[in-house]
């Protein structure tokens, strides 16, 4: 199964006394966009952070690029990167600064041209000098990025990537992750805007109550919505829609 990126099977993890996962199953191809949707709390982050072996299931199994992450956590590190809801770059660095830090650190060979070509192609070569306290919102996003994406990681895992984000910041990470998809990385976004998944991902998951309620494409969870009612002209559902009508949610959808 070398077209599988992550194989998720039955993951448990409970914080005492709340189940947060509660048996998630679901399966990411290579070199696709894999979005999870869910409302606050739904336990997105918590499936990351297993995910990144940042936290321990306690039951079920997951494997990423081949390596099991409770029995290889190291091997699955060395091929993914991971990007919080919050930039992760030191403020009081510059630009250039940060991304020759994170370069040493992961033993890349001549760290100065590899943080060199990063600025070139996320477009931060006029405010490399600067430093990162100074950067926009979605500037800050487009290092935060940049810095993950040293060492050429096969999995790149988004959590909330454009949460606290303006329109036109927002925008521009969506261009900056339909990119990645594109060189060939296999992008995992956690996300609670539906557009978002609807624009970017090839295909959803619904994260609630602790399961995956529906996985598959977008057209795929069309087809779980009910018909449309056809008067003049038929309306096609929104995510937005599906979402709340998968998730229990009909009353908004009274309209």
């Amino acid at each position: 199964m070398t077209d599988i990126a992550i194989q998720v099977k039955e993951l448990k993890k409970s914080y005492k006394p709340t189940e947060v996962l509660k048996g998630v199953n679901l399966q990411v191809r290579r070199g696709e966009i894999f979005a999870l949707l869910g409302s606050n709390g739904a336990g997105k982050t918590t499936v990351i952070k297993i995910l990144s072996t940042l936290l321990k299931q306690d039951g079920g199994t997951a494997v990423v690029n081949g390596f099991d992450v409770a029995s290889k956590p190291g091997q699955v590190r060395q091929s993914i990167s991971l990007t919080g809801q919050f930039a992760a770059v030191d403020e009081i660095l510059t630009g250039r600064e940060n991304l020759v830090m994170i370069a040493k650190l992961r033993h890349v060979e001549n760290p100065r041209k590899v943080a060199e070509e990063l600025l070139v192609r996320f477009g931060l070569t006029a405010a490399a000098d600067r430093r990162a306290s100074t950067y926009s919102g979605g500037m800050r996003r487009r290092l935060d990025i940049a810095m993950s994406l040293i060492g050429k990681p096969q999995l790149i895992f988004l959590d909330e990537p454009t949460t606290g984000l303006d329109p036109e910041a927002r925008l521009e990470t969506w261009r900056l992750v339909k990119e990645l998809a594109d060189g060939g990385t296999t992008v995992f976004l956690t996300t609670q805007y539906l557009e978002e998944a609807e624009q970017l991902a090839d295909r959803i998951a619904i994260l609630h109550e602790g399961r995956i309620i529906a996985n598959g494409t977008l057209e795929d969870l069309k087809k779980l919505f009910p018909p449309a009612k056809t008067e003049y002209v038929e309306k096609q559902p929104t995510l937005e829609e599906i979402f709340l009508a998968i998730t229990g949610k009909k009353e908004v959808l009274a309209q």
